[in-house]
C-alpha cells in the first residue's frame, strides 16, 4: 500500500511563495506513478489543481504536466526523483488559495490527468493546509 504525504503547508503572506511536496515513507518510487495536486477551498468542492502523468504506449517516463487555467502563470508541478516526491511551487499566493492541499497517484494515469476525480486515484494523501493572510 502506497502511503503518500503532503508537507510544506504553512501560512504566508499575500505575494509570498510556497512549495508544497508529495512524499512517501515507503520505499515505493514515486516515479512510476502519475500524480495529481487538488485543494478543497473553505465551503467548496474539492479541484483539480495540477497533475503529472506517465507516459503512455511504447515510451517511459514522464508524460505530460497539466496546471489548471485557475492557476496558470503561479503554480506548477514537477518531480523531484532525488526526494522521491512531486512538488507543487506556488507563487503570487492570494487569501482565495487558502485551502487543504492534497496529492493521489496511480499507476495508470496516462495522458491529459486534469479530469480525474479525486477518487479516481489509487492512493491519496491526508493533505495539508495551506493559509494565506492579506
Amino acid at each position: 500500500q502506497l502511503q503518500l504525504v503532503e508537507s510544506g503547508g504553512g501560512v504566508a503572506q499575500s505575494g509570498e511563495s510556497l512549495t508544497l511536496s508529495c512524499g512517501t515513507p515507503s520505499r515505493w518510487q514515486l516515479s512510476l506513478y502519475g500524480i495529481g495536486w487538488f485543494r478543497q477551498r473553505p465551503g467548496k468542492e474539492r479541484e483539480a489543481i495540477a497533475c503529472i502523468s506517465l507516459a503512455g504506449g511504447t515510451r517511459l517516463g514522464d508524460g505530460d504536466s497539466y496546471v489548471a487555467e485557475s492557476v496558470k502563470g503561479r503554480f506548477a508541478i514537477s518531480r523531484d526523483n532525488a526526494k522521491n516526491a512531486v512538488d507543487l511551487q506556488m507563487s503570487s499566493l492570494t487569501p482565495e488559495d487558502t485551502a487543504v492541499y492534497f496529492c493521489a497517484a496511480s499507476r495508470t494515469l496516462y495522458f491529459y490527468c486534469l479530469d480525474w476525480v479525486y477518487e479516481k486515484y489509487d492512493y491519496r494523501g491526508q493533505g495539508t493546509q495551506v493559509t494565506v493572510s492579506s
